[in-house]
Formats: structure tokens, sequence, C-alpha cells
């Protein structure tokens, strides 16, 4: 029997990692809601202020509060709808392929996942979505009539570590809280957090980050070059020690994200497959002499 491959995740962030800016702001905010983008985060902060609430879970509200006033469709079809229209970075849509078949190579077995504080329903729409094996972002409620009556995820930024160890584990249903609480002694976890890479860009990385760096995995700090605070955000993660390696937004064949994943998963397959090519004299079955 074929022994099998060493797992690796590579999960991401959404907003100004894997595209630009916020995903409402591109059509929802400014086209559908017809409000200034700025004066509807300014609301939604406010809101959260107000209610001394977490603003993930004000923003969801006032993205629903909003839409019935306009009375916008609020289906799950026509949330996905509204992210099939997402733009991307610069070669994310032929990143995921060109990963796989690298890490194939190497004869280890590459999974991708969302850990987002941006909504589900978008990403899921979005050209990449099939892509990944789980999306873990902020998501609606639906009613029998498969309409948004309210919020049944929020993800925030200290709510992402969570799902880091739902993949060490391997134990995906967000709603089971069992499983991911139980022991588990680190080596006979699927996913070690040293073959973990995880891309962020921002404030709200910050605890992911921290903890895939400090438990031996990869975090990578995306920025978009003439974004002067795009380019200060991960400067920082850098100084305040969040990330170790960095590379502009361009996930293009050649391009520098590109190449450092080359390395990465060379290092990774490295460290995976040396224990198996150890031998010791005593570890080596002797055949049995004939009598």
């Amino acid at each position: 029997m074929t022994a099998e491959r060493p797992r690796v995740v590579f999960a991401y962030d959404f907003d100004g990692t894997l595209a630009p800016g916020y995903m409402q702001n591109h059509a929802f905010i400014p086209d559908e809601l017809g409000m200034d983008r700025a004066a509807f985060w300014t609301e939604v902060n406010e809101l959260a202020k107000q209610q001394r609430g977490d603003e993930i879970l004000a923003y969801m509200h006032m993205m629903l509060a909003k839409a019935r006033e306009k009375g916008l469709e609020l289906n799950l079809e026509s949330w996905r709808k509204r992210g099939a229209t997402l733009p991307l970075f610069p070669g994310v849509e032929g990143w995921f392929e060109r990963q796989n078949a690298r890490a194939a190579a190497l004869d280890l077995d590459l999974r991708h996942f969302i850990i987002s504080s941006g909504n589900r329903e978008l990403i899921e729409g979005s050209p990449i979505a099939k892509h990944f094996e789980r999306i873990y972002a902020s998501a609606f409620m639906f009613d029998e009539q498969n309409d948004a009556m309210g919020i049944s995820l929020a993800v925030n930024y200290t709510s992402k570590t969570q799902y880091l160890f739902r993949i060490n584990k391997w134990t995906l249903d967000e709603w089971d809280n069992v499983a991911v609480n139980r022991a588990q002694a680190r080596e006979e976890r699927t996913v070690p957090f040293d073959r973990i890479v995880f891309f962020g860009d921002g404030f709200t990385d910050v605890p992911v980050m921290r903890t895939v760096t400090d438990q031996g995995g990869y975090a990578v700090a995306v920025w978009e070059p003439g974004r002067p605070a795009s380019e200060a955000a991960a400067v920082n993660l850098r100084r305040e020690g969040r990330a170790r390696f960095a590379g502009p937004a361009d996930y293009s064949q050649g391009a520098h994200l590109d190449r450092l994943m080359d390395k990465i998963l060379a290092e990774i397959s490295a460290r995976a497959h040396i224990p198996g090519l150890v031998r010791w004299p005593d570890d080596i079955t002797q055949p049995e002499l004939p009598l």
C-alpha cells in the first residue's frame, strides 16, 4: 500500500491578500446601497461602539439592514453572484493548480483554506472558490426560502486562530466544538504547524500570524505595491515579529511569492520526508537463519 503523502496547508486571508481592498467596497456599498464607502464603515464603527459589540457583527448587521432598506435580493444565490465580480490580484486564478502540482512533485498533499473576516457567501461566488477545502469566513443565516435572516458566524481577529487548530487537528466543521478541543498529541495531528503557510496583510491577521510563527510555521505578509498603508502594515508585521516572510501581491508564475513558495515547499518536503529515510542498525529486521 502506498504511504499517505504528508499533508500541507496554505491558508489565506482574503481582503488585501488575494483581492484588493474590502470585498464590500467594490460594488455592494457604492452601487447597490448607493453609499459612500467611508460613510458605511464609519456607521459600522459607531454602531459597534454604541452597542459595545464586535465590529464584524456590526458590519454584517449593517449589510443586511441597508440591503433590506433598499429592497435588495437577500437569497444565497444573489450573494454569490455579487462575489463573482470581485477583482483579484494578478496571477491568483492560476496560483492554486500551480502550487498543487509543485507540491505533488515533492510528494506532498497540498490543501488550500480561507480564514477571513469577510463574507463567506461572497467568497463562495468568486472564481477561485472551487480551490478551497473550506472557506472559514463571516456568514449569514438563511431561512427556509434561502433568504438571509441573520448572522450565523462572525470571524474576527482573535477567532481566526481557532481555525488554525481545526486545520491542525483536521476537525473542520465550524459547529463542532467538542472535537477541536479534545486532547490530541502533537505527533498525531494531521497537519503540524510547520506544514502550515498563512498569507495575510494586516491587523486582523496578527493573532494568526503570531500563532503560526511561534509554532514553527510560515507567516507571509502580502502587501499591495503603491499603497503606502499596505506597505507599512507589512513592515510592522515584520518589526513586531508576526511574520518572517513577505512579498508583493502578485501570484503570477515566476513572481516573488511563487518563487518563495517553491523554496518553502521544498523545505517542508525535506523536513517531512527525512525521518522516513533514517535507518539505525537495530531498526532493521534481521532475516532468520536456517536451523
